[in-house]
This record gives C-alpha cells, structure tokens and sequence, in this order.
C-alpha cells in the first residue's frame, strides 16, 4: 500500500519524472518534483494538482542535482512540507552526443556533473531520510547504460557509471530496510535530446509505461527486489 507515502522526484517537470509523479499521484502518493527551473517545477506541479482526482498533493521545488546543497535544500523542503521521505527517484539527465574527436570539456562536464554525480548527490543528500522510512530509492538509467555506441562516450559513461552506482547502493542500504532499483529504458517518447514527441513516436516507450513500472515495484512484496530493469520497445521501426 503506497496511498499517503511521499515522493522526490528529480527533473520531474518533465518526460519521464512527470509520468512517474502522475502515477504515483493516481495512487495516492504526494510528490515533491524539481527541475532547475522554478517556473517550470511549480507550472507542473500545479497541472497534477489539477487534473489528478486524488487526495495526494504536489509541490515543486527549484533545484540543481549538480550541486549538493542545492539537493540538501530539495530534501529539507520536502521534509518541511510532508514530514517524511518514502521514495526517491533520481530521474534528471541530459545527453551530450560526438565523437570523442568533437566531445568538449564543457559537454562532457555537463552529462557526468548531471546524470552520474547528481544521483550521487541525490541519494547522499535524502538517504537518512529514506531509512528512517524504510523507503525506495529508483534511479533511471538507460540500455545506454550496458549498450555502448559510437559517439556516445559522455552518455555511455554516465549511464553505465549509474547503472554500476545503483547497484553497489542496493547492497549498501539493504540491510538498513531500503530497497534500490534501477530502470534502464529503451527509447522513450520523451524531449530528451531535442525530440518533439508526435504519433511518430507511438513505437516507443510512453512516460505512462515507465510510471506504471515504478508503481510495480513499489507495490511488490517487500521480500522480493527487482535490482535492476531492462525496458524496450517491443517493436522499433525496421532498419
């Protein structure tokens, strides 16, 4: 039974953090949901409060996983406001694509400080608060993060250094009752990287699928762990 628990979703303004937060919030979670944009978090965050039918309530919160007070402010907020943290989601990323021969310092810089170091920051700035909860950690990895391809050298390092991370966390904070996860989509129907999602993108990943795979594992029973997920398209377009 999730009903009442309370959410920390980063980049949650969007994509997939904002499918993850409407599912929870249809079964009754509260969720916290930030983004580096201020207008962007509270924009959000007041379109759940609107169209979602029930009682769980959602705020949202200017914050920037790159910097670790930044996500110890996040943290304290949603502490202030709920009293609790039961389930944080490490979701904000970018992608930064070249050959190594054109990848800059400044991209390369930008994809590991937001999609490696920012979860870092993410689950050391919230992990006190989730085992006094016995609470869940989930981060969102990617099939980038097993799958190497060319011109992805940032991309691929952030998403297998998380995907690794993730797992070394699980057996940290087992013992301490708190289960960790993470997700590792396929392409999903997102504007990740520029994408404007349009009935082109039906093949893929809706953010509704990756929400309802984060509501399963919070609803299944607290013996079993499924430590890390593989997600795809079951059909992509022919080559």
């Amino acid at each position: 039974m999730i009903q009442n628990k309370v959410a920390l979703i980063t980049g949650g303004s969007k994509g997939i953090g904002y499918g993850a937060a409407e599912a929870l919030m249809q079964k009754g979670v509260n969720v916290a949901i930030t983004s580096r944009s201020e207008v962007a978090a509270k924009e959000a965050a007041d379109t759940l409060n609107r169209t979602i039918s029930t009682d769980a309530k959602a705020i949202g919160i200017a914050a920037d996983v790159r910097n670790f007070e930044s996500q110890q402010k996040a943290v304290e907020a949603v502490m202030s406001h709920f009293g609790q943290l039961d389930i944080l989601i490490a979701n904000a990323g970018l992608g930064r694509f070249g050959s190594i021969e054109n990848l800059s310092v400044e991209d390369w810089n930008a994809v590991i400080d937001t999609n490696l170091t920012g979860v870092f920051y993410s689950i050391k700035a919230g992990v006190e608060a989730l085992k006094q909860t016995k609470g869940y950690f989930i981060t969102i990895s990617s099939l980038a993060g097993t799958n190497f391809f060319a011109g992805g050298a940032a991309y691929n390092a952030s998403k297998f250094g998380v995907t690794g991370f993730t797992q070394a966390v699980m057996l940290d904070l087992r013992q301490h009752g708190v289960k960790v996860s993470t997700i590792m989509p396929g392409s999903v129907s997102t504007h990740f990287n520029n994408n404007e999602p349009n009935e082109k993108d039906a093949w893929k990943i809706q953010i509704e699928d990756i929400g309802k795979l984060v509501v399963d594992l919070l609803e299944m029973h607290p013996r079993t762990l499924p430590s890390k997920i593989e997600v795809r398209p079951t059909i992509p377009p022919s080559k």
